[in-house]
């Protein structure tokens, strides 16, 4: 009976052992599944957020193209007015009213914020990765703000020219070409006249100023931002094979 008693707990253990190894195999099987579908998920939203960051690198590259060729007209009016030859220079006075054209840099920010939102961003944290989307976004934060001082300050200077100025002849003269104009009732002269003392208000003047030395600022933190943009994206590479 003691031999039978025996016999039977041994079979009885071996069944649980069984048992616990089965589970074990099967939360083992269960936990590499899910491993694979976060993972997926994880780099659904890197791949986005690679895909996003191109497109910011794009934009950057057209804001600073275009940012330069202000700078350097605003630099050239400048050194007119430091010259005292402006009245030599009206064209370049005319063109250099694109100091006023208001450009803002915006980001695509949606795979990003929807990693945060989600429950895979933990998975990330403390990375590498983590660290150049925080760097990359917080001076994100810093350029919004520098162009949104800048282009407050030039639309308080032109609403004070506004005030001043009836634009009619001096937008004519900025926009229309001399074929136009000259069908015109009003003489040339009368149009340069007008945009020589407009442009000659230490309000337009300021703005040329600003421009001059503030958009090479901007252009440095573009270039800055598209440097880390293109780190995210070697690190989201490496991360993803993709």
């Amino acid at each position: 009976m003691d031999n039978k008693i025996i016999e039977y707990l041994k079979y009885a253990l071996g069944e649980i052992l069984l048992v616990v190894i089965g589970i074990l195999i099967a939360l083992q099987i269960n936990n590499w599944n899910q491993s694979v579908i976060d993972k997926k998920s994880l780099n659904e939203y890197l791949i986005k957020i690679k895909s996003h960051t191109l497109e910011d690198i794009k934009q950057l590259e057209e804001l600073s193209n275009g940012r330069k060729q202000i700078a350097d007209i605003c630099k050239k009016a400048r050194n007119s007015i430091l010259n005292k030859n402006e009245n030599d220079n009206l064209f370049l006075f005319k063109i250099s009213g694109t100091a006023f054209v208001d450009f803002y840099f915006k980001p695509n920010s949606g795979g990003y914020e929807s990693l945060k939102n989600s429950g895979y961003y933990g998975k990330i944290n403390n990375t590498k990765l983590d660290s150049l989307m925080a760097k990359y976004y917080g001076l994100v934060d810093v350029i919004a703000e520098n162009e949104r001082s800048y282009n407050q300050y030039t639309v308080h200077q032109e609403n004070f020219l506004d005030t001043q100025f009836d634009r009619s002849l001096i937008l004519a003269s900025a926009f229309m070409s001399l074929d136009s104009l000259a069908t015109k009732a009003t003489p040339q002269s009368e149009y340069d006249q007008a945009f020589l003392e407009y442009t000659a208000k230490p309000a337009y003047r300021n703005v040329i100023s600003l421009a001059a030395w503030q958009f090479d600022t901007m252009i440095e933190q573009y270039g800055e931002l598209t440097e880390i943009g293109h780190l995210i994206i070697e690190e989201i590479e490496a991360r993803t094979g993709d």
